[in-house]
């Protein structure tokens, strides 16, 4: 005698019915990127990423009305500055890009939920993540806290819905959240960045954001892609500084960082299907290798089954564009 395996694969509403990872609309957040001084109707594809584009704020707020009504809920900001220096002041003006992006998109689009990233690399000269040490050459990891969390205040005076620190500084959490709520904000909710790999599938990100750093690379913050235990602990640490949801990126090749971190926290988990990630895909599907749809689909599931509660993904609007043709 042999269990019959089949028997619940021969239908396809049963198959339905016992599929175990769903993906839903409610999963995904979709990243645009926002840019100041380039006037009204600016929308530059990025070569890298067919389909992501550098956006106006004009027509940022086009974009998340389009992707509202398909069925998108929330979004990540990014914003690119008209000049970039050595502080990325941009990132501490409640004039910068993200301020006034942030504005226009809640007057627009007030029921859009809105995630603000949390870091300097898209506004200082040099594109790390944070102040420069002279005499080190490296990111001053506690003077840029005092940074992050005068912009930090900015996203949630200006309307962010949850703020994202992306730059991978030790006791950032913990800074953030005394400083929110201080200033009364104490029900802003702090997505981390917990567990951030140096990664090579950020590439395409960083023509889109124009970040790539002047010299030297990030690995001396960012963690090592072959370490899964410094990994677990990175995220249990910002849990315990008060992180409301933990993230791993990127996604497609940490699957078993993202069940680690699953296995050992209640707190609601992310995953980013990075710049690099999302690209690939799109190659293959250009050069007829792949059943773009299906592979799209399967690669969602996969970070569901993995145990990701969100989606952070540049395929949000596909995605909830082919869920609605199945609804």
């Amino acid at each position: 005698m042999f269990k019959r395996f089949r028997r619940l694969r021969e239908n396809s509403t049963l198959r339905d019915l016992v599929q175990e990872a769903k993906v839903a609309k409610n999963d995904l957040v979709y990243p645009l990127f926002a840019v100041s001084g380039k006037g009204k109707n600016f929308k530059r594809e990025i070569a890298s990423m067919p389909g992501v584009f550098q956006l106006s704020i004009d027509e940022l707020v086009k974009e998340a009305k389009a992707a509202r009504a398909i069925g998108v809920k929330a979004i990540m900001l990014f914003g690119i500055p008209e000049t970039k220096d050595s502080a990325g002041s941009d990132a501490l003006s409640d004039r910068g890009v993200i301020a006034e992006s942030l504005k226009a998109l809640k007057d627009a689009v007030p029921e859009m939920f809105i995630f603000t990233d949390l870091c300097f690399c898209e506004y200082t000269d040099h594109g790390h993540c944070g102040v420069i040490n002279p005499a080190t050459k490296s990111v001053d990891n506690d003077k840029t806290l005092e940074l992050l969390a005068k912009q930090a205040l900015i996203h949630a005076e200006c309307g962010a819905d949850a703020i994202a620190p992306s730059g991978m500084m030790d006791g950032a959490i913990a800074v953030l959240r005394e400083a929110l709520d201080d200033a009364g904000r104490e029900n802003t909710p702090l997505m981390s960045y917990s567990t951030k790999f140096a990664s090579a599938y950020y590439g395409p990100f960083r023509d889109a954001a124009e970040s790539a750093p002047s010299f030297g690379d990030r690995r001396a913050y960012q963690m090592n892609p072959a370490n899964a235990r410094e990994a677990l602990a990175e995220s249990m640490e910002d849990e315990a500084q008060g992180a409301d949801i933990l993230m791993v990126k990127p996604a497609l090749a940490y699957l078993d960082v993202v069940k680690t971190i699953r296995e050992n926290t209640t707190l609601p988990l992310a995953v980013y299907n990075v710049s690099g990630e999302y690209s690939m895909l799109k190659a293959a599907a250009a050069a007829g290798m792949i059943d773009y749809d299906r592979a799209l689909m399967e690669t969602m599931t996969s970070f569901k089954r993995a145990g990701a509660d969100i989606i952070i993904t540049y395929h949000a609007k596909e995605v909830c564009e082919l869920l609605n043709k199945g609804d």
